[in-house]
């Protein structure tokens, strides 16, 4: 009976053993080195638009005090946008005065300033606002009879 107990002690230690290593293979791995590729695109924006606000700017005279400038943007990006300033530059002057004899042009008037902007420009129109900038008409000291009642055309960019 004894011998009988041995060799079931040796199957029961044998079947252990057996279990044991079929676990530790469950277990065991390979390891291998890799490599591969992939891609990412960025997006693109759309310029906004830089609007001029407040009161239309009138009365604008040889040496008169400049007006001031402001307004705000129209962003239709999907994100918000960084300004870092709003610049302005006069286009191209027109009126019924102005003739050969006398003429006015861009060089009648001047941009002043340095603009203020909140740097971040949210989704939507109308948002944000710029301000610093002016508008004047410069006194050239000859006859500007020519840009009585001109239309003076402002041009904005933002960078």
């Amino acid at each position: 009976m004894i011998d009988k107990i041995k060799n079931h002690k040796k199957v029961a230690a044998l079947g252990a053993i057996a279990l044991l290593m079929a676990a530790g293979g469950a277990y065991a791995y390979w390891t291998t080195a890799g490599a591969g590729t992939g891609s990412a695109a960025t997006g693109t924006t759309t310029p906004i638009v830089v609007n001029q606000t407040g009161a239309a700017i009138t009365g604008l005279s040889p040496g008169a005090t400049p007006q001031a400038l402001a307004g705000n943007f129209d962003n239709s990006n999907s994100s918000a946008v960084t300004v870092a300033g709003v610049t302005a530059t006069i286009g191209t002057v027109t009126g019924p005065n102005i003739t050969g004899p006398l003429p006015c042009d861009a060089t009648d008037y001047v941009i002043a300033g340095t603009s203020t902007t909140p740097g971040s420009i949210a989704v939507g129109n109308g948002v944000g606002a710029w301000s610093g900038l002016t508008v004047g008409m410069v006194n050239s000291g000859t006859n500007q009879n020519g840009c009585k009642g001109a239309t003076v055309p402002i041009v904005y960019t933002s960078n």
